[in-house]
């Protein structure tokens, strides 16, 4: 059970989901791992549902021995002890850009000039909130998907003035960590996968506010088509397999209507309080408040399966 990583520490800055998804991540990795937070009720509480998740893994078999994990995680509820040794810090705390601010200076000033200081942000460039570092050529942001110890893809998305050597030994750090990074060359608000994810949700809202169909077809469309495909290829490698000479092809033949569609789709429309109320009435008819915990308890659940499920089909077609 040894492992090269065990000698390599990290801390994290946050306990929300996200947080306790990259102890996991690390843990499972083989790196010590400390979760930092002023609050020890909040530390309890996470350790209590990272436990229960590295349960689940182990019950789907994407685990071993989650007992010999719970000890790679320790808790901290002052800063500099929590940054003592550590290689590389990833910061989960709330979208807020003075709070960002006010995190990374106090880890700029209390962490070892090496050690990379990367955010979860989803939103926020780094640009906004390190511009004014000492150590800001170390600062990066590290986006995750929810859960990152699910879903694996990760967002490095470098300041203008962050470190080549930054960028790359992040990605060499999530490589090691069994993330799949991705290099966002330039900020751009939204990053990636929200950008994409963005255009997605407001045609979907579109359509359920112009009445061509409803909040759970919608979401049939997706889960039972478009979503089938896209577990297991993107939309590039999708076009290229949906023509018979491939992308060129594809373009040929459909180009022209997709342009005639993007027409009614290229003007930016906030959701209004109306259509909001709407969506969330269809939404609570199928999922009461009070269940919204338990489903995603269950939607962790089918990941775990479908990732179990991919690395068997992987393995038996030698992938």
């Amino acid at each position: 059970m040894s492992n090269i990583n065990e000698l390599q520490h990290i801390t994290l800055i946050g306990t929300g989901l996200v947080g306790q998804g990259w102890a996991i991540v690390f843990a499972r990795a083989g790196f010590r791992v400390t979760l930092y937070d002023h609050d020890i009720k909040a530390l309890e509480r996470a350790m209590a549902e990272i436990s229960g998740s590295l349960e689940d893994l182990e019950q789907h078999g994407l685990l071993e021995w989650a007992d010999y994990l719970r000890p790679r995680i320790e808790i901290a509820t002052d800063l500099e002890s929590a940054l003592h040794g550590a290689i590389y810090v990833q910061e989960s705390v709330p979208e807020v850009l003075e709070l960002k601010r006010e995190i990374f200076a106090a880890l700029d000033a209390l962490a070892p000039p090496e050690v990379i200081l990367a955010s979860s942000t989803s939103a926020i460039a780094a640009s906004q909130f390190t511009e004014n570092l000492s150590g800001r050529g170390r600062c990066v942001v590290a986006h995750p998907v929810n859960p990152p110890y699910l879903v694996p893809l990760v967002e490095i998305v470098p300041a203008p003035w962050t470190s080549a050597d930054t960028v790359n030994r992040t990605q060499q750090l999530m490589n090691q960590a069994g993330q799949v990074p991705i290099l966002v060359r330039h900020e751009v608000q939204g990053f990636i996968l929200n950008r994409l994810q963005a255009a997605l949700l407001n045609e979907a809202f579109r359509l359920v506010e112009n009445g061509y169909a409803s909040t759970e077809d919608v979401d049939k469309t997706i889960r039972d088509g478009l979503g089938l495909r896209w577990s297991f290829m993107g939309p590039f490698e999708t076009i290229d397999l949906n023509a018979p000479e491939g992308v060129r092809d594809y373009a040929e033949r459909y180009s022209q209507t997709l342009y005639e569609m993007a027409q009614s789709q290229a003007w930016a429309k906030r959701w209004s309080e109306e259509l909001v109320t709407a969506v969330e009435a269809e939404r609570r008819q199928l999922l009461p408040a009070n269940n919204l915990a338990t489903r995603r308890r269950w939607r962790d659940r089918r990941l775990m399966a479908l990732l179990a499920h991919r690395r068997r089909a992987d393995q038996e077609i030698g992938e």
